[in-house]
This record gives C-alpha cells, sequence and structure tokens, in this order.
C-alpha cells in the first residue's frame, strides 16, 4: 500500500511540473496616441478610473488598483489618485451612472464650480478610464470525485481558458481631449489534474493583463515619442 501511494505521489508531481511550463499567458497589446507629446510635470495627479455604468460593464476594482499602483511606481513625479478616494471626493458626480463618458460630458461637469476647483486643488491632469473584464471562454475536460471504505480521491483532468479584454482611455483635462489609449487583451490556459488530490495549475490572467497595461500605460506618459506596438509572452 505504501508503494502504491508512493508511485501515485511520484506520478502526480512529474504530471504536474510538466503541465506547470505549459500554464501561461500571451499578452498583446495596442497603443493608439492622439497627440505628438504628453506633457508630465512633477506635482501632476492623475486619476485611474473603472467603467461600471451597466450591469454589463463592471470593470474589476482590482484591476482598476492594480493598474493604478503600476502607474504610481513607475511615474514618480506624479500622484496616482484611486478610484474610491476620488469617487468619495467627487460624489455624486462620478458614481457608475452619472460618470461622463466622454471628454464633451466632462466640460459640462467641470461647469460646476465646486467640481472645478476641487480638481484643481488637486492639481489633476488625466483621467485613465479603464473598461473591460476577464471571463471564462472554453473549458474542457472531466473531475470525477469519490470516498469508498478505503478512502477517497479524486480522478481526471480538467482545463479551462480564461480571456482579459481590456482598454483604456486617457482624457487631458486641461484641453478636455482624449490623448490615447492603451488595449491590452491577455488570453491564459490553466490546468487541473487529479490523481488523488486536484493540484490547480492557474494562469494569472488579470494580474499578467494589468502589468503589460501598466508597463504600457508608463511608456505612454515618460515617453511621448514612442509609438512602438508591443507583445509580452
Amino acid at each position: 500500500m505504501i508503494s502504491s501511494n508512493y508511485t501515485y505521489s511520484k506520478f502526480t508531481l512529474a504530471l504536474a511540473v510538466s503541465v506547470f511550463a505549459s500554464a501561461c499567458t500571451t499578452i498583446n497589446i495596442d497603443q493608439v496616441r492622439l497627440q505628438d507629446t504628453v506633457e508630465l510635470r512633477q506635482g501632476d495627479a492623475m486619476v485611474v478610473l473603472g467603467r461600471h455604468q451597466t450591469p454589463e460593464i463592471q470593470t474589476e476594482a482590482s484591476l482598476v488598483a492594480c493598474i493604478g499602483g503600476k502607474l504610481q511606481r513607475g511615474a514618480r513625479e506624479v500622484r496616482v489618485i484611486s478610484e474610491p478616494e476620488f469617487v468619495n471626493a467627487f460624489y455624486p458626480w462620478f458614481e457608475a451612472r452619472t460618470a461622463p463618458l466622454r471628454p464633451e460630458k466632462l466640460r459640462k461637469v467641470l461647469n460646476e464650480p465646486l467640481v472645478a476647483e476641487k480638481l484643481e486643488a488637486m492639481k489633476i491632469r488625466y483621467f485613465v478610464w479603464v473598461e473591460g473584464s476577464t471571463e471564462r471562454t472554453a473549458q474542457s475536460g472531466s473531475l470525477t470525485c469519490s470516498i469508498g471504505p478505503g478512502g477517497g480521491g479524486c480522478f481526471g483532468f480538467g482545463t479551462w481558458e480564461d480571456t482579459s479584454d481590456y482598454e483604456t482611455t486617457i482624457w487631458d483635462i486641461n484641453t478636455l481631449e482624449e490623448v490615447g489609449r492603451v488595449s491590452t487583451e491577455a488570453v491564459g490556459t490553466s490546468y487541473l489534474p487529479a490523481f488523488v488530490v486536484p493540484i490547480p495549475l492557474l494562469a494569472q490572467v488579470e494580474g499578467d493583463a494589468c502589468k503589460g497595461m501598466g508597463k504600457q500605460l508608463v511608456r505612454f506618459f515618460k515617453d511621448g515619442k514612442n509609438t512602438e506596438l508591443k507583445t509580452l509572452k
């Protein structure tokens, strides 16, 4: 019995190691620059906001916060204001159903003196809007678990594919114009082999999408002449 369990353990470990090597995420990033240069000065602030205007459009708060963190670490001369802090400070103007969808709509919001004064006081120069989601796009395989007199366990093999599709739109508050977009598509395959004990091998799709988009946004602000389209694997 001991020899049998040992054999199962060796086989499960070997399979896990071999599958883990192929559990990865592929990221495609496209950048569109609508102005030749993007000015970023010491003391400027920007805010990263997610789109949540309908039940179908609910950008994950974790992804928005992750992108904000990447921007803050990559562009230290500016302050990146978190979504909760900004929305609370400007309630109710940027709630899910009242937030402006285009720069022209923002102009109407700025006609409110209190909003305009607070934006100026906080030195907010750019809005970075994030829209998209991560969804399960494919699934296959099967897993069976049972309990008997001699013990129990799970047997089988499952796999699924997650796709993250996000786009950030950047607005310049000084000109009330859109200055650029960065789009990210990340596709990752996760595995669940089970020989007595299930061993999930997960592709970190949302995290990898944040990493790729955050890096490209930093380049967008730090290198006004760079228009390279990147593909990360």
